[in-house]
């Protein structure tokens, strides 16, 4: 129970730590890379990018280009912290080869090697199963209890063991699924910002300012770009995540029913 509460204490903290990060880097590479002179004509970042310089293009976009780049790198850090996070919970084989492992030792009997089986494959479903088989063993000492009494025990263990794991596995993904929907607002409203300075330098009398209107149109066309890819990165891997959440769950599900099923038939 205290490592589950120090690895939420830990997560916390790195969400704390990484939004800001990810915003101020987005800044200074914004400034000092993509708007470094050497990439602008003249060496002035007011003129267009040299051509091919892809580096000037992308500063065009104007500032929202540094808030869309942070919400990147957030998305980027997340799934890399998921990733960890959930395969950790997996533990060390596959979720059905333990629940079948964990049935059979079951079926004979043998709660010592189940529990052993738990300390082998570690990780959430493992700890959940792990507490549900301490609990029956437990209520199988137990004489002054009747079957009921017995059974509810066991499943309280169970669901206090599911309560304390589950919150880890979907810790951050809600940062994720924001990400996803605000990426593509951001990136729109970056458009609009470029559409409306297009159209100013559209609306100037006499010669249009080929420089403003190219200004603009990039910086509708890079927003756009860098909130629509980065709001795409966010929907693929949060439906990944829960995807593999949702296998875990059902995993846990099914080893605490094996667990009260079997104690129900054996006692």
């Amino acid at each position: 129970m205290s490592q589950t509460k120090s690895g939420s204490g830990i997560q916390g903290m790195l969400a704390a730590i990484v939004i800001p990060a990810a915003l101020i880097t987005s800044i200074l590479i914004f400034k000092f890379v993509l708007g470094s002179p050497g990439n602008f004509q003249d060496n002035n970042p007011e003129l267009n990018p040299l051509p091919g310089n892809f580096l000037g293009i992308i500063y065009k976009g104007g500032f929202i280009v540094p808030i869309l780049m942070s919400l990147l790198l957030i998305v980027i850090t997340f799934v890399i912290e998921r990733f960890i996070t959930v395969n950790k919970s997996r533990g060390n084989g596959t979720i059905d080869s333990f629940i079948f492992k964990m049935r059979s030792s079951l079926s004979k009997g043998d709660l010592d090697a189940a529990i052993k089986e738990c300390d082998r494959q570690q990780g959430s479903i493992a700890a959940v199963v792990n507490a549900g088989l301490k609990a029956y063993k437990q209520m199988e000492g137990e004489k002054a209890m009747d079957k009921e009494h017995k059974v509810a025990v066991i499943q309280k263990e169970i669901e206090e063991a599911t309560t304390l794991e589950l919150p880890m596995l979907s810790k951050n993904l809600v940062i994720i699924s924001t990400i996803a929907s605000i990426a593509t607002l951001m990136g729109l409203l970056g458009t609009v910002f470029g559409m409306i300075r297009a159209f100013a330098a559209l609306a100037q009398a006499g010669s249009p300012d080929a420089t403003a209107l190219a200004t603009g149109i990039s910086e509708a066309l890079i927003n756009t770009a860098f909130g629509i890819g980065t709001s795409a990165i966010a929907i693929i891997f949060y439906n990944f995540f829960t995807n593999k959440i949702d296998s875990i769950t059902y995993g846990i599900d099914e080893a605490g029913y094996s667990i009260v099923q079997t104690f129900t038939a054996r006692n």
